[in-house]
Parts: C-alpha cells; sequence; structure tokens
C-alpha cells in the first residue's frame, strides 16, 4: 500500500495534467469521430448500421450554406483583426509613450469591453445599430457585424502590445539614438521590431474571438450567418458532419501555427 502510494504521488502531476488534457479534448475528438459518422438525418447519435465514411472529407461544402456562413466569419474575421490591430497598436503606444489628459480614465476605459457580458454587449449594440445607424442606412448585416467584432477585440489587442511595450528594455532605443538614429529610424529598425510579436500574437487573439464569436453577432448579424451561427441553427436537426470536418481542420491549422510559431521563437533564442 505505502508503494502504490508513493508511486501515485511521484506522478500525481502527471496524472492531473494527462486527465486535464483528456477533458479539454474530449470535444475535439467527439468533432473529429462524427466527421465520419455516415448518418442520414442526424448527426447527434452515431450510425452503427453502417461503418465510418469518407465522403464529408471529400465534399466539405456538401451541406447547404456551409461554406457560405465560413467564408462570411473569415472575411469578418480578417476585416475586424485588421482594424483592431492597427488602432489598438496605435492607442497602446499612446497609452505607454505620452502624456495626456485622462490618461487614467482610459486605463480603466480599455477593460470595460472585456469585462462586461457578451449578452449586455449585444443587447446594446443592437440598440445603437437599430436606433442610429438605421437613419443612415446601415442595417444589420455584415458590416455591423464587423463593426461589433472591432469594438470588443479593440481592448484585447490594447492590453496584448502594452504589455509588451512595457516590457521592453528602454536602453535598446537609447543605445540606437546614441548611434545617430532618427525617431523614425529608431521605430522601424529598433522598436517595432521588438513589439512585433506582441502585435502578431493580439491579431492571431483578435481574429479566434472573432471568428468565434456567437452571442454578439447573434444580436447584430440580421439574416446574414457566420459559421458559429451556422452551427448554432443546426443544432436542433443535427449539426451536418461537414461542420465537424471543417471544425477538426481549424483546430488542426491553430495547434500547426502555434507549433510552428514556437519553434521560430525557440530557434531566434537559441542564436
Amino acid at each position: 500500500m505505502r508503494t502504490v502510494t508513493r508511486w501515485l504521488g511521484d506522478r500525481f502531476a502527471m496524472i492531473a495534467a494527462l486527465l486535464v488534457l483528456f477533458y479539454l479534448f474530449l470535444p475535439v475528438l467527439y468533432t473529429f469521430v462524427f466527421s465520419f459518422n455516415d448518418y442520414r438525418k442526424s448527426n447527434i447519435t452515431w450510425n452503427s448500421n453502417a461503418g465510418p465514411t469518407l465522403k464529408h472529407w471529400q465534399n466539405p461544402c456538401g451541406a447547404p450554406g456551409i461554406c457560405e456562413s465560413l467564408a462570411t466569419s473569415l472575411q469578418v474575421g480578417l476585416l475586424a483583426t485588421f482594424v483592431a490591430t492597427v488602432l489598438g497598436t496605435m492607442i497602446a503606444f499612446a497609452m505607454v509613450r505620452h502624456r495626456f489628459r485622462g490618461k487614467s480614465a482610459s486605463n480603466v476605459l480599455v477593460f470595460v469591453p472585456m469585462a462586461t457580458p457578451e449578452i449586455v454587449l449585444g443587447a446594446s449594440l443592437l440598440t445603437i445599430f437599430v436606433q442610429g445607424f438605421s437613419q443612415v442606412g446601415l442595417r444589420l448585416g455584415f458590416w455591423t457585424i464587423v463593426i461589433a467584432h472591432i469594438m470588443f477585440c479593440l481592448s484585447f489587442v490594447v492590453v496584448t502590445v502594452r504589455a509588451r511595450l512595457q516590457s521592453l528594455d528602454p536602453r535598446m532605443e537609447e543605445a540606437a539614438q546614441d548611434l545617430y538614429a532618427g525617431p523614425g529610424e529608431t521605430f522601424w529598425r529598433v522598436t517595432l521590431p521588438l513589439v512585433l510579436p506582441g502585435i502578431v500574437g493580439a491579431a492571431m487573439l483578435a481574429f479566434s474571438l472573432s471568428f468565434d464569436d456567437f452571442i454578439i453577432t447573434n444580436f447584430v448579424s440580421g439574416d446574414t450567418s457566420t459559421f458559429p451561427k451556422f452551427v448554432y441553427v443546426s443544432y436542433l436537426r443535427g449539426i451536418p458532419a461537414q461542420a465537424n470536418v471543417i471544425g477538426f481542420s481549424l483546430f488542426v491549422i491553430a495547434v500547426l501555427l502555434v507549433v510552428v510559431g514556437q519553434r521560430v521563437a525557440s530557434s531566434r533564442t537559441s542564436k
């Protein structure tokens, strides 16, 4: 008994980590397995009368509207990420490198969209779009989704880039100035390369938040369907296996990007 207890004690951290990983990846495993389900009407239960099939992987756009919704989510995510990253980076530089009236209040206001429940943000934005923007001809749809996503992604970009800026060693820029580099040359050759990993990380975070969002999107999308909204609407009649194919493929792509990023970062550190 003492030997078993000692063995469990020595391996408790590893066992706990494996259990947590299994818990985290169980939905991913379900998504992968049910992408091979040879069903007819509903993809909620496994069709035991037929074996696994590759037809859903061979035609991931087979479900009506799924690829259209995926394209909409990608377009919204890229637009929202680009605008939020540019604006958020400029705001982060202003908050870290400059002094201005209301700076303390700005630091607090940046966290408001992050701390506010999404259902409250969605309802508030819906009211603004319906009562305000409708007077200038803007209707609920693609552009209202983009505006909403920029709004809540902006805070995450500001926080991420600001943390990177605050961790920079000011002596690097001082050394460049001692070598007669002007402000512009110092920014492009020293500051920006040092901040770039934080900007890229903020952009990836913003894109994942935008692509994955459902609650706010459901309030402001009107008749426009994004990929999360398509999955939600399809749930009552059974999520098509093509959605499992696309979802698992996106997961694999995200993991590969993280692995590549870690390899690049480790190779730079070793040099």
